[in-house]
């Protein structure tokens, strides 16, 4: 009952963003664009500053969230553009490629009501016999980069294409992954990319859960113990230990639910991802875990 309970409120609340952010973009059309060059050609003749989101699609509370920074950070005159490509290459050969979620009408609808002024959603963005990639080589090789190999050399390359498509002046990422940002950030600056990065902050489910597409692969027993991770994070917060005491007690925490496997728990310094030194002033508590067959991730920064 109390997760029925907790189903209502999360779709009363998603419902109310919704309406709000249709009355005050009641006016914008949203312009789909679905092949690279008429993309191209549209984001080059868009007011500026054009502000990127990049999405895979299945779309939640999390990506309105950051669309509507997207719209603060381009303001009235400027344009938001979010992308929706569910991307091969980011995907290993035994991860969900295939049953990644694609409501593609819905997504439309999101984004229409959300205010959003151009929706690019290319059927494919790879040629056939594609033999060129992007490809970070320290920032991405521990964490989820040792978990997935290849994985950010596919990330890399889809938002490298992105940027020459749209050619954003912004574009705005989650923090969830927060390697993901710290690789993406990297990449912008060794290839001198003239796009600025935002990173917001994670959105959480009223339990804590950091919202994710992958959410929805949960079972009932597996969603009930998933906020294991926040409370973990929010415990390792609370505590002044050193690093390797501080792990111990958040994978203590995480076994406590009983469904959980943990694929990775790690502390890192914020910004160079590898072990904290005397010089650290930030470090990263990142975790990757397995529900079942989902494979969640969360973190947090703590400023030592």
């Amino acid at each position: 009952m109390c997760r029925w309970c907790d189903f209502l409120t999360r779709a009363a609340i998603f419902l109310i963003l919704l309406i709000l952010y249709k009355n005050v973009h009641s006016a914008v059309l949203v312009k789909i664009l679905r092949s690279s060059s008429v993309a191209a050609r549209v984001c080059r003749e868009a007011s500026r500053p054009l502000v990127l989101v990049p999405t895979m699609g299945a779309m939640h509370e999390g990506h309105l969230s950051l669309i509507h920074k997207a719209r603060a950070l381009a303001g009235k005159k400027g344009t938001v553009a979010v992308s929706i490509f569910v991307n091969p290459t980011q995907f290993g050969p035994k991860e969900d490629f295939a049953r990644y979620p694609r409501p593609v009408a819905q997504d439309t609808a999101l984004c229409r009501n959300a205010g959003v002024d151009l929706l690019f959603m290319p059927k494919t963005f790879y040629a056939p016999d594609h033999s060129v990639w992007v490809d970070e080589s320290a920032l991405g090789t521990g964490l989820c980069g040792a978990s997935r190999p290849g994985h950010f050399r596919g990330v890399c390359t889809v938002v490298a294409k992105l940027f020459h498509v749209v050619a954003p002046d912004i574009a705005v990422f989650g923090k969830k992954d927060a390697q993901q940002f710290a690789v993406l950030r990297r990449m912008v600056r060794d290839l001198d990319f003239p796009v600025r990065l935002v990173g917001a902050e994670i959105f959480r489910e009223p339990d804590g859960l950091a919202m994710s597409s992958r959410n929805r692969y949960l079972t009932e027993a597996e969603r009930a113990q998933a906020p294991v991770l926040y409370r973990a994070l929010k415990a390792a917060k609370k505590v002044n230990v050193t690093a390797s005491a501080l792990k111990k007690m958040v994978i203590q925490i995480i076994k406590t639910a009983p469904l959980a496997e943990i694929d990775y728990v790690e502390i890192v310094d914020a910004e160079t991802l590898v072990a904290p030194t005397a010089a650290t002033r930030r470090i990263l508590l990142a975790m990757a875990v397995h529900f079942g067959k989902t494979r969640l991730i969360d973190n947090v920064e703590i400023t030592l």
